[in-house]
Formats: structure tokens, C-alpha cells, sequence
């Protein structure tokens, strides 16, 4: 006989929540350990491993770029099970100077996830010691084997230096070290002038990494390569400069 009273009723949909609950729970478990996910984030490394070329870790990259500008993400080594995978230990592809311009997402740019880039950035990418530094260590300690300048279009940082007019704070310090690149070129104020020297200021910064002794020896060793890059804000792409 079917108990319809009130009490039982309450104990019967009682049972059915605590069903229901426990399903989402199994659910979110399975989820978790999803062996599907775990494959995604092994494929997302591609065949690079530990001796990739300074090549294939640019072919790498810019395949990445590709995704981002046809809309095609594959958002590698941004799971959770990633982030337990570099907690212990970081083995980026690539050490990037990049500008602090909040229109250049780095990780986005290139679709790379947690611990695949190694990061230092400043206004008008610029190597001074600390940020030398910096790379010196992904370099040489995290053993990456290429080092890539990334400047972009429209640069604030280059503008105020081809403005050259008076700064608060320690901004000036920032367009002091980029002058030598506008010295390069007859300067104008053309727009075809501004990304000019854009582009000169990434390679003087190379000069400068390449006066680093220990960059310099890795780069003989066949260990780094160093190149130059140019982002633009309009297209999202990324062209190779050296």
C-alpha cells in the first residue's frame, strides 16, 4: 500500500534531492577526471618537447597567432588540469619582452595557456637591466629556446618620445631609452614615420639583449635565437621582423 501522507510525502521528495544532488556531484567528478581533457591538454603542447628548436617553438607561436586572428582558438593549457600539471615546475616555450599595453594580451595573441609563455613587459619593451635580467634567467636557468621583442602598433611609449615633450615621475627615463631609435630615420610626422620607429625601437632593444654576455654565448652555442616582432592592433597579427 503507497503511504500518501504528508510525511511521507516530504521523506520521498526528500530522497529525490539528495538523488538529483548526488548525480550533479558525479557528474562534476567525471568532469574533472575527464580522460578527454587530460588527451586535449597533451595534443594542446603539440610535438614540441624539452629539445625543441628555436624554430619549431616560432612555428609554434605564430601558428597560434593564426588561430587568434581566423577566430579559432584552441585555448591550449588553460584547464585545470594544467594548472596542477606546472604547479610544481615551469618549462615555458618562449621568453617574451613585450610593451605593458593593455591591448596586447600575450597568452591570447597566441593561444598558448599557463606556463607556456615567460613574460616580461614594459612600457615601450624596452631592456633595461632588471628586464635583461629577467630573460637572462628564462634563458639560461628555464631553458627557453627563444627570445622574441614584440612591439606594436601605435606604441604610447614611441609616441611620447617623438613628442619629446616634458613627463612627470620617471616616465621621461622611458623615452630617453627609446630615442636612439628615432634618431635612425629622417624624422617626420608621418604615421609611416611612427611605425617606423615602432620597428627600430624592437631592434635596439635586440642590440641591447645582444650585449648581454650570457644571451650572447647561448645565442653562438645554438642554444636561443633572438628575434624582433611587430603586433598589429587593427589585424591582431603578428610579422616577423629579424
Amino acid at each position: 500500500m503507497i503511504n500518501n501522507s504528508p510525511i511521507a510525502r516530504r521523506k520521498l521528495l526528500k530522497l529525490g534531492a539528495v538523488a538529483l544532488g548526488t548525480g550533479v556531484v558525479t557528474k562534476v567528478t567525471v568532469s574533472k577526471a575527464n580522460p578527454a581533457s587530460r588527451k586535449e591538454t597533451v595534443i594542446a603542447l603539440g610535438e614540441l618537447g624539452e629539445d625543441a628548436t628555436p624554430d619549431e617553438v616560432l612555428e609554434e607561436l605564430l601558428a597560434g597567432n593564426k588561430r587568434f586572428i581566423e577566430n579559432k582558438p584552441e585555448a591550449p593549457n588553460q584547464t585545470y588540469v594544467r594548472l596542477k600539471e606546472v604547479s610544481s615546475e615551469q618549462k615555458p616555450l618562449v621568453s617574451i619582452m613585450g610593451c605593458s599595453d593593455s591591448r596586447v594580451p600575450l597568452a591570447v595573441i597566441f593561444d598558448r595557456g599557463i606556463g607556456d609563455l615567460f613574460v616580461v613587459r614594459d612600457a615601450g619593451n624596452i631592456a633595461t637591466p632588471e628586464e635583461i635580467g629577467s630573460l637572462e634567467y628564462g634563458a639560461a636557468v628555464l631553458n627557453t629556446p627563444l627570445l622574441m621583442v614584440l612591439g606594436h602598433e601605435k606604441c604610447g611609449a614611441v609616441k611620447a618620445a617623438l613628442e619629446n615633450k616634458p613627463l612627470p615621475g620617471q616616465i621621461g627615463s622611458i623615452v630617453a631609452a627609446i630615442q636612439p631609435a628615432i634618431d635612425r630615420a629622417n624624422k617626420n610626422d608621418s604615421e609611416e614615420f611612427y611605425t617606423e620607429t615602432i620597428k627600430n625601437n624592437v631592434k635596439l632593444q635586440i642590440e641591447k639583449l645582444n650585449g648581454s654576455p650570457l644571451l650572447h654565448d647561448l645565442v653562438e652555442q645554438g642554444k636561443l635565437k633572438i628575434v624582433g616582432a611587430y603586433y598589429s592592433l587593427k589585424t591582431g597579427e603578428v610579422s616577423i621582423l629579424t
